[in-house]
């Protein structure tokens, strides 16, 4: 299986971060070895002590599909979830500088945490889908998927284009603005509408 990333698909955040917009999805991958493990703490790595926190809507495709239209990309998936894009903000910075690969800021071990999966029928609208993450208790990012420039099917179609998607392949569809630092001890909680889909500990 693979992790699709896609980068700057919530404007605020490609403001906070002054970044430019992208006429198209940015997309980046991440090998199976970055999922953090169930009921597992994430340890800031020893090469980064600026290891930022990334909240995304999750998606995780059921089907084999390549060249997919985004009118039949539904089809291709009935799992939501909510995960955190955990990335070494510094080292990122210094790799964009150089116009280098992310991959060292993104795609470390433990680098992706995956919570709990839900039936896409749970909810009303998956294009008015509000999500947050607590940080301490206090309310850090507020997102809704409404504010996607790309949605979700599109982002399926799009990537299918360049990527054949596979069973269990596991798509982060972007992160709202409110990204921050982590420190040690730090506790992260993730909420999908009024749902608790995650809980992790900083070491």
């Amino acid at each position: 299986m693979k992790i699709i990333c896609v980068g700057r698909n919530y404007a605020a955040h490609v403001e906070e971060l002054k970044n430019e917009k992208s006429e198209s999805p940015i997309l980046f991958l991440k090998p199976d070895t970055t999922i953090l493990q169930k009921n597992q703490p994430f340890f800031i790595p020893p090469f980064s002590d600026d290891i930022h926190y990334e909240v995304e809507v999750l998606v995780k495709i059921e089907k084999l599909g390549k060249h997919i239209q985004s009118q039949f990309a539904h089809k291709y998936y009935s799992q939501i979830g909510l995960g955190i894009d955990f990335t070494a903000r510094s080292v990122q910075n210094e790799l964009k500088k150089k116009g280098l690969p992310w991959e060292k800021a993104k795609a470390f071990d433990g680098s992706s945490l995956i919570g709990e999966w839900f039936d896409k029928k749970t909810f009303e609208s998956l294009e008015n889908l509000s999500f947050s993450l607590e940080k301490n208790g206090r309310k850090v990012q507020v997102g809704n998927t409404a504010n996607m420039l790309w949605k979700i099917d599109e982002l399926i179609s799009y990537c299918s284009q360049y990527f054949t998607l596979k069973i269990g392949d596991i798509l982060f569809t972007g992160t709202p603005s409110g990204v921050g630092r982590v420190s040690l001890e730090d506790h992260l909680v993730g909420y999908l509408e009024e749902k608790q889909v995650f809980s992790v500990k900083i070491k």
